[in-house]
């Protein structure tokens, strides 16, 4: 596969968002402040999938799972505002289709912690079809992020 579009259905790029990306990053993660973030930006579907990524580690997959599908309502909106017509690549390579595939995948992982299974294959299809390579670039960005399960032992008496 040589990653072509071959639908001709032209590529979306959503447009920068500079303030939203200069308060995330002076985050650095905390949870309170990027409420605070989406409280004054409910537009950015980055913020939202932060929020939900917040709220996935500390284990309350329910916050995870609506913070996820704001961002993925709010993504839809801002895909449709240019010029998406529900279909077609919406790469990851343009920095700022980030937030929207990253609340895709977000609400993915909730679903699935959630056993919306039906969900799973639909947000699973989406974002493959938006761009086939950002679950994998959200994995390796989010790998030292999430608590890995194997980590966690649970021993009975023997």
């Amino acid at each position: 596969m040589t990653g072509e579009n071959l639908l001709g259905v032209p590529e979306t790029r959503l447009a920068d968002e500079p303030e939203v990306a200069a308060r995330i990053q002076d985050a650095d993660g905390h949870h309170d402040t990027l409420g605070a973030i989406a409280a004054d930006h409910p537009q950015s579907s980055l913020v939202w999938a932060l929020l939900s990524d917040s709220a996935y580690v500390q284990g309350d997959r329910i916050a995870s799972y609506a913070f996820a599908r704001v961002g993925y309502h709010r993504g839809l909106d801002s895909l449709r505002k240019s010029g998406w017509k529900g279909q077609g690549p919406v790469p990851w390579s343009h920095e700022p289709n980030r937030g929207v595939l990253r609340s895709l995948y977000a609400l993915r992982r909730a679903a699935a912690a959630i056993g919306e299974e039906d969900e799973v294959s639909r947000l699973s299809a989406f974002l493959r079809d938006a761009d086939p390579t950002a679950a994998g670039h959200i994995e390796a960005m989010t790998a030292g992020a999430l608590p890995p399960t194997e980590a966690i032992v649970i021993r009975g008496q023997d």
